[in-house]
């Protein structure tokens, strides 16, 4: 999953950097497609099977594995916002800005699956350090 999640980086970081009217890929601009979307949503779905409900929130930690796919999701989502501000100047593909959204929500999953193998999550406890 990371390989090919690696590889359409750089596809859409390419689509970004040509905004315009036409998203249609072709062989000289490179586009996101709704199929790269459905997949990492097929992929989130899959994952999500395997972990039990959130109960409480998720705090970034645990493993290295799962702090450094916490770790670039909060990135992933620092350059979706960035991507919706740049939307409001110039046309983006919307396909773009989609797989953009659920890729921070795929490394989240993808997080708490390595956590589970490193322990499980580390979750909040609202209070937990306050003086009584």
């Amino acid at each position: 999953m990371l390989g090919s999640i690696q590889n359409e980086m750089f596809d859409l970081g390419a689509d970004l950097a040509t905004p315009g009217e036409d998203f249609t890929p072709s062989e000289m601009t490179l586009r996101i497609t709704a199929a790269q979307v459905s997949r990492l949503e097929r992929e989130i779905d899959e994952m999500n099977a395997e972990l039990e409900p959130l109960r409480s929130f998720i705090l970034p930690g645990g493993g290295a594995g799962a702090a450094h796919l916490h770790l670039a999701r909060s990135i992933v989502r620092r350059a979706e916002r960035s991507a919706v501000a740049a939307a409001s100047a110039a046309s983006f593909n919307p396909e773009a800005l989609a797989y953009i959204n659920r890729l921070s929500d795929h490394l989240f999953v993808l997080a708490r699956l390595v956590a589970k193998a490193e322990g499980g999550d580390v979750l909040w406890k609202p209070g937990a350090t306050r003086e009584a």
